[in-house]
């Protein structure tokens, strides 16, 4: 079985080394996106072009090189780079593959803007279905590259950052880099959302201020806004982000959100992931939005509606936080378990008697391992020249854990 041969064509095809010409020049069958094989609309060889989805273009490369025949596979940039080199070589094996990289468009814009681009974060939303990694990217960094899509042009993600009200970036635009209709421009959000842009294009996203509050865990009560006591203390807040043991790539749902601290502070922990944060009144859906722009934590979604009805449309959680009560039935927590995956947790934040009864007893049904732990919380008041401990009321945390099926 021969090897697959991926060559980053870079911006330019026609300024490739020798070696690389020659490589291409002596393929039997060119592999690659229409775009690049009409650079070689004059080669002999028997060109295949790449579509979604690739498993039935991958086994026709299999077929090819297990009958000895040459193939060349056009990538753009580095193949290794947000390219199909990675995908062929964990189908074809690392042995059956040689990458040629070239230079990427993120080098060539950061080249043209005359910045450096090793700590510029990159995100690529071709066949993405929504922009939640380019949310996760914005949180922390100060510049992000976006590898655009047709369903995903520049315009497009300027609009759907201005509907979140995210205001906290401008947007640089390449237009076909490297050609002589090259162009590039920068743009408010606002603008570049009403703009029309050719193709291909890229963008980069640079910071222009940060958050109003920085985002740690345990913020101070008073920098979210919130319903006078209606929000999660920190220290009880933090209890319970402990007990759901969020990872990177988790999703969460956390049930009843009022302001959003929980939700907020989750993102921080899957920071790979995503937070629905899920509240019915409108008023404090208003509330969460505004702490989400004020800290930044951009990726957490909030959905407004009644429960469990609004659940429906939602990815089934990882981990369920519920801190607002279970109400006066069990019909949420019942939804929440349900779509909770296999070794997935659920933490409650309960106050009454009677509602910690009546979860304890829906989880005995389901003979599920579960904990109950009382945080009570003390915090010192000044008091004649001295302090003392005034007390909040104490909360119970039930944590739960769905077996592995």
């Amino acid at each position: 079985m021969r090897q697959v041969h991926i060559v980053g064509l870079g911006l330019d095809p026609q300024d490739l080394p020798y070696k690389i010409s020659q490589k291409i020049a002596g393929a039997q069958v060119l592999v690659g996106g229409q775009r690049f094989l009409d650079f070689f609309k004059d080669h002999p060889a028997v060109k295949v072009a790449i579509h979604c989805p690739l498993n039935d273009i991958i086994k026709g490369i299999r077929r090819e090189i297990e009958e000895k025949r040459d193939v060349v596979v056009l990538a753009d940039g580095d193949p290794g780079f947000y390219g199909i080199g990675r995908r062929l070589v964990d189908a074809l094996g690392r042995d059956n593959v040689i990458i040629y990289p070239n230079i990427t468009t993120l080098q060539v814009a950061a080249s043209r803007l005359k910045i450096a681009w090793h700590d510029i974060r990159s995100v690529s939303l071709h066949g993405r279905q929504d922009i939640q990694a380019l949310l996760r990217a914005l949180v922390r960094n100060d510049r992000v590259a976006v590898f655009t899509d047709p369903d995903f042009p520049p315009a497009r993600i300027a609009d759907e950052l201005v509907r979140r009200e995210i205001d906290s970036f401008d947007m640089y635009v390449f237009e076909r880099l490297c050609t002589e209709s090259e162009k590039i421009g920068r743009f408010g959000l606002e603008e570049a959302r009403k703009a029309a842009f050719s193709s291909p294009n890229f963008v980069l996203l640079d910071r222009i201020k940060w958050p109003q509050v920085p985002l740690c865990l345990g913020l101070r009560d008073e920098r979210y806004l919130h319903q006078k006591g209606m929000i999660t203390k920190k220290e009880v807040r933090v209890a319970g982000l402990a007990a759901l043991e969020i990872r990177p790539h988790h999703t969460l749902w956390d049930l009843g959100a009022g302001c959003g601290s929980v939700a907020i502070e989750a993102s921080i922990l899957a920071n790979q992931g995503t937070v629905f944060a899920v509240e019915r009144a409108i008023d404090r859906v208003k509330l969460i939005r505004e702490n989400i722009k004020r800290t930044g934590a951009y990726s957490v979604e909030v959905i407004q509606g009644e429960m469990p009805g609004c659940l429906d449309a939602l990815p089934d959680p990882d981990g369920v936080f519920i801190g607002g009560g279970i109400g006066r039935d069990t019909r949420v927590l019942e939804e929440a378990c349900r779509r909770l995956r296999p070794g997935g947790r659920l933490v409650l934040h309960l106050v009454l008697m009677g509602s910690l009864a009546r979860a304890r007893n829906y989880i005995d049904l389901l003979d599920w391992p579960f904990s109950i732990t009382q945080v009570q919380v003390s915090r010192s008041k000044a008091t004649g020249g001295d302090q003392r401990l005034r007390a909040l009321n104490p909360v119970f945390i039930l944590s739960a854990t769905r077996p592995d099926e």
